[in-house]
């Protein structure tokens, strides 16, 4: 998920003290499924990889809806990148969040012409980051991933490609999503039906 910050945002760890206060009461009422991911936080928007059952995604975008209706709301225009429920494995071993300053964001986009692209080459593009963190993780043993974006930048999805995403209109919003989920007719909600380590390392 992805959604833009105001241009001033007070305390963007407010933002990561709420998911992480969320993240514990959904582990208490879900007691068997365990939630792992990654919040990173840029100065003018947020990236959220959520990595549980299909309850606890479902139960993340409601309390999101939720928030988006208050006055003083610090998530705009989030949009829903990428759902598969119950992956096979994970990229993450647990949740955390990383709040990033201006100086970290630099990341290459390698060439990608962001406002040309297709909005599935972009997505691709967040998936393949993801996929070499985790890699990176894996390689130097870190569980939580903050340090390791302090010492490899590269490995932080570029802005760029995020700013781009939060303007494709193909990409659903929170609740857009929860309306064809509570529809009566039975819809497959389930898009990007692949598991991302099936494809990744082609991309």
């Amino acid at each position: 998920m992805i959604a833009r910050l105001p241009r001033d945002p007070a305390d963007r760890t407010e933002l990561g003290a709420h998911y992480e206060n969320l993240n514990f009461q959904l582990n208490k009422r879900y007691i068997w499924d365990h939630i792992t991911g990654l919040l990173l936080i840029y100065p003018s928007c947020l990236l959220h990889v959520i990595e549980s059952s299909k309850d606890i995604l479902i139960s993340v975008l409601r309390d999101l809806t939720v928030m988006q209706q208050q006055p003083d709301c610090a998530l705009m225009e989030a949009k829903i990148v990428f759902m598969f429920h119950n992956p096979e494995s994970r990229l993450f071993q647990q949740w955390s969040y990383k709040v990033l300053d201006a100086g970290q964001i630099t990341g290459d986009s390698k060439g990608l012409e962001e406002d040309e692209a297709n909005t599935e080459t972009l997505v691709c593009s967040v998936l393949s980051v993801l996929q070499k963190l985790s890699e990176h993780l894996e390689i130097t043993k870190k569980v939580l991933p903050g340090s390791a974006l302090d010492e490899t930048p590269e490995l932080i999805v570029p802005l760029k490609v995020l700013d781009s995403l939060l303007y494709r209109d193909e990409l659903q919003s929170p609740q857009e999503y929860m309306q064809m989920y509570d529809s009566p007719l039975n819809v497959n909600i389930e898009f990007g039906q692949v598991n991302p380590r099936n494809f990744l390392p082609n991309v």
